[in-house]
């Protein structure tokens, strides 16, 4: 069996019996995979006891095995950090023995589907820049927003590498390798996961509020090019069939499998 469900943001109540009963029925072999802003690894802090707590129990408490897709709101220094292994034919990030991070540009066979995975997307609450952490502005911001001036208190900013890190767009490297490996499989997949929408299926998502950037423009090539089934991503907060086969979830979970 295999579920897909959007953002979790680090929040994992979802996957409580009482809400996700179907999964008395799993086992390891069988897989839930999160679409993206898993945030399952985002403090700063790699000792953090909450986050240990929900990763030891999504590895021990539950009984499939987790798999995601990178976001926007990942703490990147660290998700990077993890060692690379080889499994189901693609590249993955071992978090736990049974939480594992897909990797951008890879096929996976799971179930006896084939699974194309990108994850990755640009932030849309950086409307007021990236600051340094260091960065007297933001010291400035930060007393006045708590001051009570709504001013600055509706600011929408990120801090480098604290709440925002440059990796949430793909490198070369991993545009590379995804177009590569679609090559080998000559363009022809079950499935493809990813955070973020193509660039017109954004346009058709959003109706206009958002804009196009290198990952989107490099996704709409890949659908141009790929035959698949169905393509599967997250980030918009919303559950919704953009297409028959062309669909955002959020907070549902859902079999396809």
């Amino acid at each position: 069996m295999i579920y897909l469900t959007g953002d979790t943001h680090g929040d994992f109540r979802r996957f409580s019996t009482r809400i996700f009963p179907e999964q008395k029925q799993m086992t390891k072999n069988d897989y839930v995979i999160i679409l993206g802003d898993f945030a399952g690894i985002w403090a700063a802090d790699p000792e953090n006891s909450m986050e240990n707590y929900w990763l030891n129990w999504l590895d021990k408490e539950k009984p499939f095995t987790t798999l995601f897709i990178d976001g926007n709101h990942e703490n990147y220094d660290r998700l990077y950090a993890y060692p690379v292994r080889e499994w189901k034919g693609g590249k993955v990030h071992e978090i736990r023995p049974s939480v594992l991070h897909l990797m951008r540009g890879q096929i996976f066979d799971l179930c006896g589907k084939t699974f194309f995975t990108f994850g990755g997307a640009r932030s849309h609450d950086i409307r007021d820049g990236i600051f340094e952490a260091d960065d007297p502005e933001l010291k400035r911001i930060r007393r006045l927003a708590a001051e009570g001036y709504a001013k600055y208190q509706e600011l929408l900013y990120r801090v480098n590498h604290v709440s925002w890190w440059e990796q949430e767009l793909p490198s070369e490297e991993e545009y590379r390798e995804g177009t590569a490996n679609l090559k080998e499989a000559d363009f022809e997949v079950d499935y493809i996961l990813t955070h973020c929408l193509p660039t017109s299926l954004q346009l058709l998502a959003g109706e206009g509020r958002y804009e196009p950037d290198p990952l989107t423009e490099y996704l709409e090539q890949i659908r141009k090019l790929t035959t698949y089934k169905c393509w599967f991503c997250g980030h918009y907060h919303w559950d919704h069939n953009l297409t028959e086969s062309e669909k955002i979830l959020y907070s549902q979970i859902v079999r396809i499998v």
